[in-house]
């Protein structure tokens, strides 16, 4: 998948992430593994994180844009379930060997 330079893990999170969390009223920082979130007065959170493997629950060489749209269905299927409705997400990211920052831009 070409030979872009992989940045760590902190590095995935400052460049792709935490812009993303920037503008969510709640969200007092996006770290490690974990975001602080203050829901509003009377809300409560119903949080879920259903992951995506490929080559099970798409098939491999996906277009990034297609999992990350199939991702936020599955999830957005599950808030729907309980009646919720979806204020944040979370994410629960396992990369490939092969991953490129290119990849993972347009997902």
């Amino acid at each position: 998948m070409g030979n872009e330079q992989k940045p760590d893990e902190f590095e995935l999170i400052a460049r792709f992430f935490a812009p993303l969390a920037a503008g969510c009223s709640g969200a007092l920082g996006l770290g490690d593994d974990a975001a602080v979130l203050t829901p509003p007065p009377g809300r409560h959170l119903v949080i879920t994180t259903d992951g995506l493997t490929e080559g099970v629950h798409f098939p491999a060489g996906e277009d990034p844009r297609d999992v990350a749209a199939r991702l936020i269905g599955v999830n957005l299927s599950d808030l729907a379930a309980m009646g919720a409705e979806p204020w944040v997400y979370t994410l629960a990211l396992a990369l490939p060997e092969d991953w490129t920052p290119g990849w993972l831009a347009a997902f």
